[in-house]
């Protein structure tokens, strides 16, 4: 009796055992599969109720710093997402009225966008252009390159670049320097050294593009005197319809991206990628374009010329104009232009890298008026041969003709075939490829200036006035014409010939080391279909 007894207690306690295991077991799975559940609920909790901007989704915050009632608030959407969000249409008439618009600050950490440089920042960049366009286009284009880090802008104008409505604003911006092109500046040109040399000689006593060509080189070499006397340690040329787009860099910053340039390198490439308009209709193309055609630098070679002929689209090249990019060049002794796109030296061949990553993004005849607006400063004939004369690459020379014997209608027509691109199947191709490209950083930035009100605080703390000296010397330079302008120039030497130049050089001297010597590097086309083989 008593071992029935013990034999019963014994599996009466083996069953309490195992329940009791299995009910830990039933407890702890529950616990593990409600403890994330419930973090997970915590954390949405707070990303939704929290107070704390470390904890806001990018909408949230991008709403809270946008100006009360403004688009970005009503779309709810992140600026770069979509491009009609970032469309300036809202804020942007036809003339340069609307850049006095301004509102709150979308982008806090630039403290108001006051660019307050330090004196020690490093590395000190300036840049350098000749440009005969409005406000419109001038102050986008600056001030971003002031997000960048660029500190000195050495301006030389002419046209209404240099009218006094223009020039008494951008002379009041800190870090600007103007230079107009007056009969004293072209006088003082016609004396450079450069005409007695023959790395530019090619583009002599040539109209149009070449004298452009000519005058952002005479004018380069001036801003390399004036660079150096700033104690400048980095110079660019761009054209304000330019602009520097610093990937690779850590920072989305061109100070950052030359900071980390190794000391031995003396100049750097930025390839050129070139606008792509969807529309015909583009106003402001630093606001409205976010797609871009790359550069073959920055494609695999077998997609580059795998895709060739849909990328060209029956245009003569790949780009519409250059391909050869922009450079950078360190401050240093000796240092020359060597045309619009290359820097050289006189005693030496620089160290030249091409950035992998960085790019310089051109947004070329971006609006239909482009068409007219080339034509109207270039008085050649419409004809085959006569535009080889006047223009270096071939869409300008096609360009050129069509704005000068076409109708409107036929010109628009043109435009849409030649420039947009309305064909999205082909559009999604060509950006599954990696030959079209989203860039909207720079329209983002630009947006940014727009709504903080940079633009209207500069025109509004402008002078009302421009100084006797300078007035007089903006309206001498806006009325120039293009013809007193290359007769003012060249008059030096028109009746010389090169023999006569070459003999010169050798009885002064001039001549200099072998590497000062190299052609200047005109705008070139991307490479065609036969380099291929």
């Amino acid at each position: 009796m008593p071992s029935h007894h013990n034999n019963h207690l014994t599996a009466s306690l083996r069953s309490s055992t195992t329940i009791s295991t299995q009910s830990f077991t039933s407890r702890l799975i529950l616990l593990l599969t409600l403890l994330p559940l419930s973090l997970a609920a915590l954390a949405f909790i707070l990303q939704w109720k929290g107070n704390s901007d470390f904890m806001m989704d990018p909408i949230t915050a991008n709403s809270r710093w946008a100006p009360q009632g403004s688009h970005i608030q009503n779309h709810e959407i992140f600026p770069g997402m979509e491009s009609s969000v970032l469309s300036p249409k809202a804020h942007k008439s036809s003339d340069c009225s609307s850049l006095g618009r301004g509102g709150a600050p979308s982008f806090p950490y630039f403290r108001d966008w006051k660019f307050d440089f330090q004196d020690d920042l490093r590395p000190k960049i300036c840049i350098t252009t000749s440009t005969s366009a409005d406000l419109d286009q001038i102050l986008p284009w600056m001030f971003y390159h002031k997000v960048m880090g660029v500190m000195t802008f050495f301006l030389f104008l002419e046209g209404k670049a240099a009218s006094p409505k223009v020039s008494k604003v951008l002379e009041s911006i800190p870090g600007v320097k103007l230079i107009y092109r007056t009969k004293e500046l072209e006088e003082q040109q016609a004396k450079s050294r450069i005409w007695n040399e023959t790395w530019l000689s090619n583009f002599f006593y040539k109209p149009c593009n070449y004298e452009l060509f000519v005058k952002q080189s005479l004018n380069m070499e001036m801003a390399i005197v004036m660079a150096r006397d700033a104690g400048m340690d980095w110079i660019l040329h761009l054209d304000t319809d330019e602009l520097i787009h610093p990937a690779g860099a850590r920072e989305y910053s061109l100070r950052q991206l030359l900071l980390d340039v190794p000391g031995n390198v003396d100049t750097v490439v930025f390839p050129n990628y070139e606008s792509s308009v969807e529309r015909d209709d583009i106003e402001d193309p630093f606001g409205e374009v976010s797609m871009f055609k790359r550069n073959y630098d920055h494609l695999p070679k077998d997609t580059y010329f795998g895709m060739y002929k849909e990328s060209t689209r029956g245009n003569q090249n790949y780009f519409l104009t250059y391909g050869n990019g922009k450079s950078a060049a360190r401050v240093q002794d000796h240092l020359r232009p060597n045309g619009a796109h290359r820097w050289h030296n006189y005693m030496k061949t620089p160290n030249e890298v091409k950035f992998e990553e960085a790019a310089v993004l051109h947004y070329t005849y971006s609006k239909f008026s482009d068409l007219t607006s080339r034509r109207d400063r270039c008085g050649c004939k419409p004809t085959t041969e006569d535009v080889k004369r006047c223009f270096m690459l071939d869409f300008d020379r096609s360009a050129f003709i069509i704005a000068s014997t076409a109708t409107e209608e036929e010109m628009l027509n043109w435009y849409r075939e030649h420039v947009v691109w309305g064909d999205k199947d082909l559009r999604l191709k060509l950006l599954r490829k990696g030959i079209l490209t989203r860039i909207y950083s720079p329209m983002v930035i630009i947006q940014g200036l727009w709504e903080s009100g940079v633009f209207s605080s500069v025109i509004e703390s402008a002078p009302t006035t421009l100084s006797r000296d300078k007035f007089l010397a903006s309206v001498d330079s806006s009325n120039s014409s293009r013809a007193v302008a290359s007769e003012s120039m060249l008059s030096r030497k028109t009746n010389k010939s090169r023999a006569n130049q070459a003999t010169a050089r050798k009885v002064l001297g001039l001549e200099t080391a072998a590497a000062s010597h190299e052609a200047a590097v005109p705008p070139l086309s991307p490479p065609g279909l036969l380099v291929e083989a």
